[in-house]
């Protein structure tokens, strides 16, 4: 993680006028030393913090070491398809800062391993390149970019028409100027009025308002800057409603960029509501549209329709711009063999929005990247071969790193706890700082273990001490008897498990305790945060129940759990899971790319006569009915559902309505937390910690915050 100091406060006019930047600094290698780089490096544009980002980071990394980075064409479609089938993550789960930085990163390690640019590497995907004259036209075309200056247009009308000079003076050609921050559109106009007093109109101006005008501001704003050539003004109004209309009533050309930030799923299908021929540009910034693959479609989106794609930095440092110089200059090309074969004149040169270099007082190495004004003189730039070399030859300055963070192993160790009649051996794995008050204990469902919850205790450790056990009958955990002749006696239901639970949890804290649990283990978290309040804090419960109402139901499900653990005591474990990941429950997880290797861990159990018997004696036939026991409820439970999970969603959504129904509670809870909240996880069914984690992460850990809250 890096913090590198800025001569000023972005200028998003949403800062928080601090002058440092974070971000991470990603390094991947290959066995032959080959190294390639990427950044992530979140800023208040993004709908991602700092946080969020590192804990999908330390998820990633867990996931990402033993993949095959060399099956990647890249660019259509198949870098999001490479982290559904290699990761097992949804795309969309993927913030889109992270996803740009992992990105970045394998896109810098291919170039490094095949001793190319990245633009190269990039260029290699397209279809359009397949005809060698089109590939040689590609070869011979000058390597490198233009960039627009940046400038937060503070002070009075010369003061700002000097500053603009200043930046002519050194070879700009274009410049951005932030307008939408004074007592009213008159006075910005009278800012743009001036530097063309003073400039002439020598060099192209935008201006761009971050949505902070309304409808009629912006005409305001239009009517008096008509005669002076702006070059587009970038996002006046916030509705595209406004947008359009300002289009076809001010006369004024249009960019579009926040607009296109938060497109969700497929962004070609809703770009065509902005084919307006007043839109003339798209600032698309990777980082925010989540990387080089959805940049590149919007780019191509905005060549085929006769606008500019400006590519946009959000103050990455020099590890991000060499990346994004790179792949401007494939942009470019892009436009112009487009043009061709559309054969019509490109819109000329087109100044790329990194001009957020001259922010940066230091940088992540102590190497220069070079932004210059090129020997014809045609306007500041930046050679493609430049930037290439920058990240060939990049050593990371040590004194800009705050944290470093490599593979993490988990501490594993045993515990005994004491029950009647035998002795539970705990197999327990933890990771954190054994000394953080916040405290959590994960426990899996049936044919489950400890090792489910690796990458989700990986992701959290920075912010709690995480727990996670084999369950009685289940991975490395044992059931020690005292007398072999009352192995009948052992009670492994889910009321005595629970109890089990709490003496384990005695003897690892002193502190409270929150209780992760999925599916039968949230049936045991459940129980747990019923039955003993001073030790459990709170509970998060994925995809789990209070158990059946009726009696009638509940005989029927003892049947059926007794017959399954027949089933598997005579057939072996083999048969057996072929079996129960056969059910109607197990659909979506079935489909998830790596569901086979799931099937292979649950082939672990080492001893198949005690899991059938957790299997009998934790059916939920045997389980009391929790669901008048809800109305005790005293600390807060997180209640998680998957959204394919039709059984399991509706259960968890007559839990809340039944618990919030029991109104106000006379127990020592905070007064203005709500005890029970739902969430429903997208893209997942039964499995929601497996098909979709992602999203899982970020709500535990809000959760965890939210009781800690003072």
């Amino acid at each position: 993680m890096h913090r590198i100091q800025l001569s000023a406060p972005r200028t998003s006019g949403i800062s928080d006028s601090s002058c440092f930047h974070e971000g991470f600094i990603l390094k991947l290698r290959m066995d032959d030393n080959i190294v390639g780089f990427g950044e992530v490096a979140p800023i208040e544009i993004h709908q991602e913090d700092i946080i969020d980002v590192e804990e999908q980071l330390r998820f990633l990394f867990h996931r990402v070491k033993d993949c095959e980075l060399d099956v990647v064409p890249l660019l259509r479609g198949s870098f999001s398809n490479w982290i559904w089938t290699s990761i097992g993550i949804p795309p969309s789960s993927v913030f889109p800062s992270v996803k740009c930085g992992l990105e970045m990163a394998i896109l810098n390690l291919l170039a490094s391993q095949r001793k190319c640019r990245l633009s190269e590497i990039l260029t290699g995907s397209n279809p359009l390149l397949r005809d060698q004259s089109l590939v040689e036209y590609n070869q011979n075309s000058s390597a490198g970019i233009h960039i627009c200056a940046l400038l937060d247009s503070d002070g009075t009308p010369m003061e700002v028409a000097l500053a603009v000079t200043k930046l002519v003076d050194e070879g700009f050609t274009t410049v951005k100027l932030k307008v939408g921050r004074r007592a009213s559109p008159a006075e910005d106009a009278a800012v743009i009025q001036k530097i063309r007093e003073v400039v002439g109109y020598k060099i192209n101006i935008r201006a761009d308002a971050n949505r902070k005008w309304t409808y009629k501001q912006a005409i305001e704003f239009g009517s008096r800057v008509k005669s002076l050539c702006l070059q587009y003004i970038e996002e006046p109004v916030s509705s595209v409603h406004d947008l359009i209309k300002f289009c076809e009533n001010s006369g004024l050309p249009v960019a579009l960029d926040e607009s296109i930030d938060n497109l969700k799923g497929g962004p070609i299908q809703k770009l065509h509501q902005f084919v307006h021929p007043g839109i003339v540009a798209v600032v698309i910034k990777p980082s925010v549209v989540g990387g080089f693959e959805n940049a590149a479609h919007i780019a191509k989106w905005a060549h085929m329709h006769d606008k500019m794609a400006i590519i946009s930095s959000a103050y990455e440092s020099s590890v991000g711009l060499a990346t994004y110089i790179q792949f401007a200059y494939y942009v470019d090309r892009q436009h112009d063999l487009i043009s061709r074969l559309k054969r019509y004149d490109s819109c000329g040169t087109v100044a790329h929005g990194f001009g957020t270099y001259q922010w940066l007082t230091e940088d992540v190495s102590e190497q220069k990247l070079k932004i210059l004004v090129p020997p014809l003189g045609d306007g500041m730039g930046a050679s493609v071969e430049d930037a290439h070399g920058y990240l060939h030859h990049l050593n990371i300055n040590d004194e800009k790193i705050e944290k470093t963070y490599s593979e993490e192993k988990l501490n594993s160790y045993s515990i005994q706890v004491d029950g009647d009649h035998f002795s539970y051996v705990v197999k327990v794995q933890e990771a954190g700082d054994c000394t953080n008050d916040k405290v959590v204990l994960f426990l899996h469902g049936f044919l489950g273990t400890s090792e489910d919850w690796t990458p989700m205790m990986k992701a959290l450790s920075p912010s709690a001490r995480v727990i996670a056990v084999d369950l009685p009958g289940h991975g490395e955990s044992q059931i020690l008897q005292r007398d072999d002749e009352n192995f009948n006696q052992i009670s492994l239901t889910i009321q005595s498990v629970a109890d089990l639970l709490l003496k384990l949890i005695c003897n690892i804290t002193d502190g409270e305790v929150v209780v992760v649990g999925y599916s039968m283990g949230a049936r045991i978290a459940l129980q747990m945060i019923l039955n003993e309040n001073h030790k459990i804090s709170g509970a998060v419960l994925i995809s789990g129940s209070p158990g059946l109402r009726h009696e009638a139901s509940r005989r029927r499900r003892t049947a059926i759990d007794k017959s399954r653990a027949q089933f598997l005591l005579t057939y072996g474990l083999e048969c057996f899971i072929k079996t129960w990941y056969s059910g109607k429950m197990w659909t979506s997880l079935r489909e998830h790319p790596q569901f086979d290797s799931l099937v292979r861990t649950r082939r672990k159990h080492s001893n198949i006569t005690d899991l059938s018997k957790v299997l009998a004696d934790s059916s939920i036939g045997r389980q009391k009915s929790l669901w008048e026991d809800l109305k005790h409820l005293e600390k807060p439970v997180l209640i998680v559902a998957g959204e394919k999970d039709v059984k399991f969603k509706e259960i968890a959504e007559r839990m809340c309505s039944e618990t919030r129904e029991y109104g106000e509670r006379e127990a020592d809870c905070r007064s203005n937390q709500e005890l029970c909240e739902m969430i429903v996880v997208p893209e997942s069914g039964h499995a929601v910690h497996v098909e979709n984690p992602l999203p899982l992460v970020r709500a535990l850990r809000k959760f965890l915050v939210r009781l800690h809250q003072p």
